[in-house]
């Protein structure tokens, strides 16, 4: 795994592997489901990507929409491909949504809604909590995520 992919914790914040992808939970949560989907080659720009890798991302973000549209019913999501720090390819994946959503006492408003994604207001998780997000969006995906 590259160093970004370690960054945002891997492999203790996976939710879902793939052969080019890794879904992994945001470590700081701006909505309740808030996702990193990260390549797992070098590549520091997205057009050098195999031709496998971005076959598989159809696949991928089809889990992932239809995983997050059943966990948080979001009114959009958002891929955001920022790479200022980090810079291996990978998204920033935010479900949208007016007002708030819970999940075993975590509950996370989305404060930039309808606007930009508030990333600067967030929801800080602890290790229990990770723990409990990572199980819940396992259940929903295809094959638990594996």
């Amino acid at each position: 795994m590259n160093e970004t992919i370690r960054k945002f914790g891997y492999p203790a914040t996976m939710v879902a592997d793939y052969a080019h992808w890794v879904v992994l939970l945001r470590p700081t949560q701006p909505t309740l489901g808030s996702l990193i989907l990260a390549a797992k080659s070098d590549a520091t720009a997205f057009p050098d990507l195999k031709p496998k890798a971005f076959a598989e991302l159809a696949k991928v973000t089809a889990h992932l929409e239809g995983v997050l549209k059943k966990a948080v019913a979001p009114a959009k999501i958002n891929y955001l491909m920022l790479m200022m720090v980090d810079p291996h390819v990978h998204f920033h994946v935010i479900p949208r949504y007016e007002g708030g959503r819970g999940f075993g006492g975590i509950e996370v408003t989305d404060a930039g809604w309808p606007k930009m994604p508030a990333l600067g207001e967030v929801r800080e998780l602890n290790p229990e909590e990770t723990e409990k997000l990572i199980g819940w969006l396992r259940g929903w995906w295809p094959s638990g995520g594996r």
